[in-house]
């Protein structure tokens, strides 16, 4: 049966199904569009329970039937700020209440039911409107053109290699804003994240020249709490040239690379261009030195609000129960 033919056919049988009243007679209407359709019986319900046929035919695209919402209902509102896997253990931390001999020993507690909620549940609590998040981009374009220069000195490390690695160990990468076009001029963001301490650094570039990018890393260098012991980038020319690749020989910095096109390499800096970068300044195209400032003095206190004010959730174990990996929460 075509999906044409199953169309005509179940708008006669949904005025015979809407006008029968025993089940009696529903059940044995049922069987027989089953055994003439082929569909499952839950299929055949669902098809009887749509609306007529729009005005333009049955060839006229019909909009989605009303069912109910499905799964568990929502519980709590929003947690506020902070990404999805940060709030249950903030919303915990304000759920707990203050323990002072003063007036404010007997203060109300926070709902119970904010500290049982998952990450799961929280990826869309507070999160923005749809109308919001339909104006951009599903994600940024890549700018990183594999740089052929110093390829064969400067040693690949995977995502597998990091195990165990100390404090001082960085993976770095590029983002570019440069909205839906990479031609012209348009400014960068140099995302540095430490593996070990999941320490970050975030610095406004101008541009993604060489000379530019070896300034940012060098203050990112002069940033962090810890010194610097090795630096590791995705393969673009920014990173690997004859300038970065000196700057690492004279300071001692170990300087390895990621495979080609093998983002997953790079995972660490990869996820924390989303979950930081994206999500303050999002997808638009910025190349003024207004812009630039503004980035700046954004970074300059996003550096301590993430590094001193939220919390960092990070993979212990894996255990694998057949073919599902379970990780502990």
């Amino acid at each position: 049966m075509t999906p044409l033919s199953l169309r005509e056919y179940a708008v006669r049988q949904r005025e015979r199904y809407r006008q029968l009243t025993r089940r009696a007679d529903k059940r044995a209407l049922l069987d027989e569009i089953v055994a003439v359709t082929k569909l499952h019986r839950k299929a055949v319900i669902r098809l009887l329970r749509r609306g007529a046929a729009p005005p333009g035919g049955l060839s006229a695209r019909r909009p989605p039937p009303s069912l109910r919402p499905r799964g568990r209902p929502r519980r709590g509102g929003p947690v506020g700020g902070g990404w999805p896997h940060r709030r249950p253990p903030l919303a915990a931390l304000r759920a707990r209440p203050a323990r002072s001999p003063g007036p404010m020993r007997g203060a109300r507690r926070g709902p119970r039911r904010r500290q049982a909620r998952a990450p799961s549940q929280c990826r869309h609590a507070g999160s923005a409107p749809g109308p919001a998040r339909a104006q951009r981009p599903a994600r940024g374009l890549a700018t990183t053109r594999a740089g052929s220069w110093l390829k064969g000195e400067i040693p690949i490390r995977t995502f597998a290699e990091w195990d165990d690695v100390q404090p001082g160990f960085l993976e770095i990468d590029l983002v570019a804003h440069c909205g839906s076009t990479t031609e012209g001029f348009y400014l960068c963001t140099l995302c540095a994240v430490d593996i070990a301490t999941a320490w970050i650094e975030l610095e406004a570039v101008w541009g993604k020249g060489q000379e530019r990018v070896g300034a940012a890393i060098h203050r990112v260098r002069a940033q962090l709490p810890m010194p610097v012991l090795g630096l590791d980038s995705d393969n673009g020319s920014e990173f690997i040239n004859h300038h970065l690749y000196a700057y690492c020989q004279r300071h001692a910095i170990t300087f390895t690379r990621s495979r080609a096109w093998k983002k997953n390499d790079n995972a660490h800096v990869e996820q924390k261009n989303g979950a930081l970068v994206r999500g303050l300044v999002g997808y638009d195209r910025f190349a003024t030195k207004a812009a630039h400032a503004q980035l700046a003095a954004v970074y300059r206190v996003a550096r301590l609000h993430i590094n001193f004010f939220q919390p960092v959730q990070k993979l212990v174990s894996k255990t694998r129960v057949g073919a599902r990996a379970v990780r502990p929460l």
